[in-house]
């Protein structure tokens, strides 16, 4: 079932604000410019180096923008977001263009992904993201605010391989597909708890998407 219908045809920078005020967010006029250019950035990368099983910029403006961008409400303005196994940036290069007060990291091991990330950060003049080359298990323990992810299979390999780079009180972001029952998973590392399932909606999107929340506890 789609959860709601993209808006009417128009230019491509103009259907993305329209698609997110579906979504009841504010998208900056600017900040939809950029998020186009990276589209067809994206698009010309991928005919040479496949970056994306998607082929077409308007299936890619539901599939990576419109679904990378639905967690928004959930990502805190002004704070600091990592994004592990984020493959050609997503969602955290889209997290930044929509909202400059956001200071995003993005985590690959894959080469050809990260320097397209490297090339888009570059040639959009994004400050406020910065792309590391490598395995997440290897990178320095960190203190971010939130920790994110559409790239794991499991909600527990996501949690046990990132569970240093966040601060006290940090949270784990995990975007999914159907919704899994959290709260009763025997799987979780540790000291971690769910916090919330959220059910996502993404404008001409016929499929499941949900944002699952985590946080560890605090020891006594």
């Amino acid at each position: 079932m789609v959860l709601a219908q993209l808006s009417p045809p128009r230019p491509f920078a103009e259907q993305i604000v329209a698609d997110t005020a579906l979504m009841q967010q504010t998208l900056l006029p600017l900040a939809s410019e950029r998020i186009a250019a990276y589209i067809q950035l994206l698009a010309k990368w991928n005919r040479t180096y496949n970056l994306t099983a998607v082929r077409d910029v308007q299936d890619m403006r539901v599939r990576h923008v419109l679904d990378s961008l639905a967690v928004r409400p959930w990502i805190k303005p002004g704070g600091s977001l990592v994004d592990v196994g984020s493959g050609p940036g997503l969602p955290g290069i889209l997290l930044a263009l929509a909202d400059a007060t956001l200071d995003v990291t993005l985590i690959d091991s894959n080469l050809k992904m990260t320097r397209f990330a490297e090339a888009a950060v570059r040639t959009l003049s994004i400050d406020n993201v910065r792309v590391i080359r490598g395995r997440v298990e290897a990178i320095p323990a960190s203190s971010y605010d939130q920790v994110i992810s559409r790239a794991f299979a499991t909600p527990s390999d996501f949690l046990k391989l990132t569970a240093h780079l966040a601060r006290p009180g940090g949270e784990w972001l995990a975007m999914k597909g159907r919704q899994d029952h959290c709260k009763d998973d025997p799987a979780l590392p540790s000291r971690f708890i769910c916090r919330k399932t959220i059910p996502l909606v993404v404008p001409g999107l016929n499929a499941q998407r949900h944002l699952q929340i985590y946080q560890q506890e605090v020891a006594s």
